[in-house]
């Protein structure tokens, strides 16, 4: 949400400066003062920001990742089927 604001509140500046015709600067036209309140307000809204709390209520806790399986392999068996002998694969884990 905060994102959203600031990014909207960013687009809304640069637009507004963007449309605005401003007449040619005058050294009596108070463009330092314009400057300094930028710059005041620039430090106001950034420290706002960089006090804000961060997104997550705490600590983050990660399970311990699961142990491989157990190793397996393939071993052709022989079996007799009662009518003749048979082999067939067969998965064998340990």
């Amino acid at each position: 949400m905060k994102k959203t604001l600031v990014a909207a509140l960013t687009v809304a500046t640069v637009a507004g400066s963007l449309v605005t015709a401003t007449p040619p600067a005058k050294a009596g036209d108070g463009v330092g003062a314009g400057i300094a309140a930028g710059l005041i307000g620039g430090a106001i809204v950034g420290g706002a920001i960089a006090s804000s709390r961060p997104v997550y209520g705490g600590p983050v806790y990660v399970a311990e990742p699961a142990p491989p399986p157990p190793p397996c392999y393939w071993q052709r068996q022989r079996y007799w089927d009662g009518y003749g002998w048979v082999i067939r694969p067969v998965r064998v884990c340990y």
